[in-house]
C-alpha cells in the first residue's frame, strides 16, 4: 500500500493533520534547498518524537572508514559522507514555562504544512491546547535564498488564543550534531569557537580528517503584530551551542514574530580566517533587506527557474503536482554554478548514499540540464569528470590495470572510489561508459564539440584502455569476453557477458576511435597535444577496433533477444505478476542469496542499453526485448520507471507509458518504495522529466536537428514544455489532436515533427 495524504495541488506539496508515524517521511518530502545548502523539513521549535535531524553543505563531507567483515585487495578505504553540519534553524519556545512541543500537546489542530513550488518556500500552521491549558496558534515560513546562497530565513509567529501569556524565543545554533548512517560513530567536527556580537552569533567548526572549515551563524529579530521591539535578551553559551533567550508577556490575539536569518559560510569560497568577518555581512545585509523583500527575491528568482523549466499538464493535477515536484528538488540540488559540485541521488534530503556522485549524473541528469539551464551547467557537469580523471587512472591502478587506463569510481566526492560494497565497487564497470555517452550526448545536442578536444578526449581515451584490458579473448567462443561483472540490474551480482556493459565497451570504443578519426582533419593540433599527452599509440587503435569488431553478446535464438548475461535461461523464469504482493518489494522480503538465483531485473538493465544505443536497433528488436524483459523488471530502483516509460511510448504503449510515468514522478510524493523517511530520489527526478520530453514528446536529435514525435496520454487534455537547443527555446504544446511549436531567438529553425522537416521563425506559432 503506497503513503496518500499528499493533497493533489497544482502548485504546491501540502500535508493537512498532524499524523506522528509519517513525520520522518514528510521531512523528506519537504525538504528545500539552493545548491549551495538544503535541509530536512524539521521542525524549528523542540520534538521530542521521532525524527531525522539534517542540514547539508554542498561538498562538505567526511571519509567514513568502509566497515566490511572480510577485508578484500583493492576495497575503498572509506565512504564519503555529506555531513549532517551543524544545525542554525532550531528555535525554543516556551509558553508560561512549558515547552512547544507537538509530541507532548494535549492536542494539535489544523495543522498544516505547504512547499510552495512556485515560490520556493516552505510553511507550516497549527493549532495546540498545551499541557498547561494554552491556546496557541503557530504559523512558520522559511526558505533558503537562491540569490544571497550561504543564506536562509524563517519567521516564526505566535498567538495566544484563550488567554495572555509568557513567551520566551530561544533561537540557537547546535553544532553537536552526528549523522544517523556513521560507520564507527567517529567525531566528524570539531567545535574551533562559539562567539556572539550583538543579534548576531557565530560557531566555528572544521570536519576531522578533510578539514573543511564551517561558520554556522545567525541574527535573530523581535517584532509584536508586525513592529519590531528592542526586547532584552540572555545569551545561553555552551562548548557546542550558542542561544539568545528573549521573553515577552504577550496579550491574548496579539502575535509575536521571531525573524532568523541563517545559514552557512564555508572555506570552499572564502579565507578560512575570513569565515566570520564574511557571515557578518552576508547576515547584516539580509537582514537590512527583511523577510518580506527576500520573500519577493525569492519568488522573483523562483519565477525565472520556472520560465524555463516548468512542465505544463492540463487535466490531471496528481500528475502536475509530480512534475513540478521533481523538477523543484533538481533545482534545491544542483544549480551550476560550481563545476567542484555534483548531484547526490539523495540530494540535501538524506544521508543515504552519502551525497555523493554516481552515474546517475550522465545518464539521467546531464539532458534535464542540457535542456532547462545554459549550456554551461550541463559542461560543468562534464567538467568535473575531467577534473578527476587522474584519480579515475589511480582507482584503475589500485585494481591492477596500468598504463593510464580510468576506472571512474561508483561513488564518489573528490575522484576518489568510495563505495563499500564489492559487487559494485568492482564489478558494476558500465559507469565508464555513462561518462563517455554523457560527452558524446553533450555535443550532439549543443553542437558545441570544444568541450571534446579541450577535455574530453583525454577521458575517452583513458576509458578505452580500461576497457581494451578489461575484456578477455575466450579461445572457446573465439571473442572478446567480459567476465565478473554486475549490470545496471544489481539483482545479479558477478555474471559474466552482460549485455549493456559488453555493448557499452563496443560503444565506447568505436566512439573514441571516430573521434580521433574526425580530429585528424578539423583538430590536428589538438589532437597531437593530447597524443603526446597521453602517449597513445597507433598498437593502441589497433587493439580497440579489434576488440570492438569481435566483441561477445549473449543471444536466444529461441526468444530472438539478446540475453541480459550468460546465465539468463537457466533462471526459473517466473514473471512478476505471478510473484504475490506480499513478497514485494523484494528486497525488503528476501534473502540476497534468493534475489541472485531469481530472474527479477532490479532495473531497466538490457534495456537500459536500448534507450542510450537506440539508433542501433530497430522498432521490431525493441519490441521483442521489450516485452521479455519488462515482465521480469520489479522496478525497484528509482531509475527504472523512467526508462521503461519512454521505451513504452516510443513503442506507442500510452496506457503503460502513463502508468510508469506516474510510478516515476509520484515515486517520492506516494511512496512507491516505502524508504521516503531516507530521503528523496533527486537523480530519478530528471528520468521523470526525460520520461515526458524524451517519451511522451519523443524529442531526440536527428541529423543535428531536434525532432518529435508527439503523443498525448489518454488521462490529459495537453502538456507543454520548454527546450534550449543551441540557445534558442523552443516552445511545445501538445493537445489531444495537435501540436503547436513556439520559438523564442534571433533565427529560423528547421525541426522533424512525425518525420517531417518544419520551419519555424522566430516569436511565430507553428501549428502541426
Amino acid at each position: 500500500m503506497n503513503q496518500d495524504y499528499i493533497v493533489p495541488n497544482n502548485w504546491s506539496i501540502i500535508e493537512e493533520g498532524f499524523e506522528a508515524d509519517r513525520l520522518k517521511s514528510s521531512e523528506s518530502i519537504f525538504s528545500i534547498g539552493n545548491g549551495a545548502m538544503g535541509q530536512r523539513a524539521n521542525f524549528e521549535e523542540h520534538y521530542s518524537g521521532k525524527t531525522f535531524q539534517g542540514s547539508y553543505v554542498a561538498g562538505v563531507y567526511y571519509p567514513d572508514k568502509t566497515r566490511v567483515g572480510w577485508w578484500k585487495n583493492g576495497y575503498p578505504e572509506y565512504f564519503a559522507k555529506v555531513l549532517n553540519a551543524p544545525n542554525w534553524i532550531g528555535i525554543n519556545v516556551t509558553i508560561n514555562g512549558e515547552a512547544l512541543d507537538l509530541a507532548a500537546c494535549k492536542e494539535v489542530r489544523k495543522f498544516r504544512r505547504e512547499l510552495n513550488m512556485k515560490e520556493g518556500w516552505l510553511s507550516r500552521s497549527f493549532e495546540v491546547t498545551l499541557q498547561n491549558s494554552i491556546d496557541l496558534k503557530v504559523e512558520t515560513k522559511r526558505f533558503l535564498s537562491l540569490d544571497m546562497d550561504e543564506v536562509g530565513v524563517i519567521q516564526y509567529n505566535i498567538t495566544p488564543l484563550n488567554n495572555d501569556a509568557q513567551i520566551v524565543f530561544e533561537p540557537y545554533l547546535d553544532a553537536g550534531i552526528t549523522n544517523e548512517d556513521s560507520n564507527w560513530d567517529d567525531k566528524f567536527w570539531n567545535i574551533l569557537s562559539v562567539d556572539s556580537e550583538g543579534d548576531q552569533a557565530y560557531i566555528v567548526s572544521h570536519t576531522m580528517i578533510t578539514n573543511f572549515h564551517v561558520c554556522t551563524a545567525m541574527q535573530t529579530q523581535l517584532s509584536l503584530n508586525g513592529k519590531v521591539v528592542n526586547a532584552n535578551k540572555s545569551i545561553n553559551k555552551t562548548d557546542k551551542t550558542i542561544a539568545f533567550e528573549y521573553s515577552s508577556q504577550v496579550k491574548k490575539d496579539d502575535t509575536l514574530t521571531l525573524t532568523k536569518f541563517g545559514g552557512y559560510t564555508v572555506d570552499r569560497y572564502h579565507d578560512k580566517n575570513d569565515l566570520i568577518p564574511v557571515a557578518k555581512k552576508t547576515l547584516s545585509k539580509a537582514s537590512k533587506l527583511g523577510f518580506d523583500q527576500m520573500l519577493e527575491d525569492q519568488k522573483a528568482a523562483w519565477a525565472k527557474i520556472w520560465k524555463m523549466s516548468d512542465i505544463t499538464i492540463e487535466g490531471d493535477v496528481r500528475a502536475q503536482q509530480g512534475i513540478r515536484f521533481n523538477i523543484m528538488q533538481l533545482n534545491h540540488t544542483y544549480i551550476g554554478k560550481d563545476a567542484r559540485l555534483n548531484i547526490g541521488p539523495k540530494g540535501f534530503t538524506g544521508e543515504k548514499y552519502g551525497g555523493s556522485t554516481y552515474w546517475d549524473t550522465e545518464a539521467y541528469c546531464i539532458p534535464f540540464y542540457m535542456a532547462t539551464k545554459d549550456q554551461e551547467v550541463a559542461r560543468n557537469l562534464l567538467t568535473y569528470r575531467y577534473n578527476h580523471l587522474e584519480k579515475a587512472i589511480e582507482n584503475a591502478e589500485k585494481l591492477g590495470f596500468k598504463d593510464g587506463a580510468a576506472l571512474y569510481p561508483m561513488v564518489t566526492m573528490n575522484g576518489e572510489e568510495c563505495h563499500n560494497e564489492w559487487e559494485i565497487t568492482f564489478q558494476e564497470i558500465h559507469r565508464n561508459g555513462a561518462i563517455a555517452f554523457a560527452i558524446f550526448n553533450f555535443h550532439r545536442y549543443t553542437g558545441d564539440f570544444s568541450y571534446i578536444p579541450e577535455k574530453g578526449l583525454e577521458v575517452l581515451i583513458a576509458i578505452a584502455r580500461f576497457w581494451k584490458q578489461r575484456a578477455t579473448f575466450s579461445t572457446y567462443r573465439n571473442k572478446y569476453v567480459i567476465l565478473g561483472v554486475t549490470g545496471p540490474n544489481e539483482y545479479e551480482n558477478n555474471i559474466n557477458n552482460n549485455f549493456h556493459t559488453n555493448y557499452t565497451a563496443q560503444w565506447c570504443l568505436n566512439y573514441t576511435l571516430e573521434i580521433i578519426e574526425k580530429m585528424k582533419d578539423d583538430y590536428a593540433s589538438d589532437l597531437k597535444r593530447v597524443v603526446d599527452k597521453t602517449k597513445l599509440l597507433d598498437s593502441e587503435l589497433s587493439d580497440w577496433k579489434e576488440i570492438a569488431s569481435n566483441i561477445y553478446f549473449p543471444y536466444s535464438e529461441e526468444h530472438q533477444v539478446y540475453l541480459q548475461q550468460d546465465g539468463f535461461l537457466d533462471k526459473e523464469l517466473i514473471t512478476v505478476k505471478d510473484l504475490p504482493r506480499s513478497e514485494r518489494p523484494i528486497n525488503q522480503t528476501w534473502s540476497w542469496d534468493r534475489i541472485l538465483r531469481s530472474p527479477y531485473i532490479k532495473q531497466a538493465d538490457t534495456l537500459q542499453g536500448f534507450y542510450f544505443f537506440e539508433d542501433q536497433f530497430t522498432m521490431e528488436e525493441l519490441e521483442r526485448h521489450f516485452d521479455f524483459y519488462e515482465p521480469f523488471t520489479v522496478h525497484e530502483s528509482s531509475l527504472s520507471p523512467c526508462v521503461h516509460s519512454i521505451q513504452a511510448a516510443k513503442l506507442g504503449r500510452m496506457e503503460q507509458a502513463y502508468q510508469f510515468y506516474v510510478r516515476t514522478a509520484r515515486l517520492d510524493l506516494d511512496d512507491y518504495n516505502h524508504e521516503v523517511e531516507e530521503g528523496l530520489h533527486i537523480t530519478s527526478m530528471a528520468g521523470t522529466w526525460m520520461s515526458i520530453v524524451e517519451g511522451f514528446g519523443g524529442m531526440r536529435v536527428i541529423d543535428d536537428k531536434l525532432s518529435f514525435k508527439p503523443q498525448i496520454p489518454e488521462q490529459w487534455d495537453s502538456y507543454s514544455f520548454k527546450i534550449n537547443f543551441r540557445n534558442q527555446i523552443l516552445k511545445i504544446n501538445v493537445g489531444k489532436t495537435e501540436t503547436k511549436l513556439e520559438l523564442e531567438g534571433d533565427k529560423a529553425m528547421d525541426i522533424l515533427v512525425n518525420g517531417k522537416v518544419v520551419t519555424i521563425k522566430p516569436n511565430d506559432m507553428v501549428t502541426v
